[in-house]
């Protein structure tokens, strides 16, 4: 459920906290012979990994560009269809099953299934408790799906997108609406971000682990980076009521490290 809060957020610059793993493996059909092929092929659907690798690759223009609706919503009725077993995983593994919390700042690992200029396919894999901070997404639109767990989602808009993020300094304070925060069990419906709408700053926390597939476009690179930011309540600065759901985020120079 979207609840229409807002707060502010500060700004801070760094690499997040988060290593990639090679967990997920995918069938390579380069050693098996043509015959073979075809009589695998004989009444089967095609997998809906590829159905959704291949609609990115239609959808998804290169930077600058947002997906219009209808594009919205073909991909949106693709990464709803997403199971754990799409892509290799099943909530018997043992990551799934452990359920103790770990001491101080679970590690949050990811594996990348396909990237290129124009988008990312990615899953999260997160430990019970582990954060994923707050940080946006520059001039992206980004589509979520959590194949296994639950976690608590945060999210803000600015109030005033207008102004650019290169023109905040880093330790200025901003004002933002928060668009969601609310807990989430798989399976759930897909959920979309945009630039400046749809919550494209968020917080993933894991109540138990998680994996999360995201599917980018265009992707994070070195000239596409991520901002982190710390929120605090509007009221701690004001005493207006009316502003009682905003909240200011200000960057924040470096994400310490899980």
């Amino acid at each position: 459920m979207t609840i229409v809060e807002a707060g502010m957020v500060q700004q801070r610059r760094g690499t997040a906290a988060v290593r990639h793993v090679n967990r997920v493996r995918y069938v390579n059909t380069n050693g098996i012979s043509k015959k073979k092929k075809r009589r695998c092929r004989v009444g089967r659907r095609r997998p809906v990994l590829q159905d959704l690798f291949l609609s990115c690759r239609e959808v998804f223009k290169g930077p600058g560009t947002v997906p219009q609706p209808s594009e919205v919503t073909k991909l949106c009725q693709i990464v709803d269809k997403m199971r754990p077993e799409d892509v290799g995983l099943s909530s018997d593994l043992q990551f799934f099953q452990t359920t103790d919390k770990v001491q101080g700042n679970p590690r949050v690992t990811y594996t990348t299934i396909y990237q290129c200029n124009e988008f990312s396919l990615c899953i999260f894999f997160l430990p019970a408790t582990a954060v994923i901070p707050l940080h946006n997404h520059p001039g992206m639109t980004v589509f979520s799906k959590l194949l296994l767990g639950q976690m608590h989602i945060k999210s803000y808009d600015w109030v005033d997108p207008a102004n650019s993020e290169e023109s905040v300094p880093a330790s200025h304070l901003r004002l933002a609406r928060v668009e969601a925060n609310s807990v989430f069990t798989a399976p759930c419906d897909t959920s979309v971000l945009y630039p400046t709408t749809g919550g494209n700053i968020h917080q993933f926390t894991a109540i138990t682990p998680c994996a999360v597939l995201d599917v980018l476009g265009p992707p994070y690179s070195h000239d596409r980076d991520c901002s982190y930011y710390r929120d605090f309540l509007y009221s701690a600065f004001s005493n207006e009521r009316k502003h009682r759901f905003m909240k200011f985020l200000p960057t924040v120079e470096a994400w310490p490290r899980l």
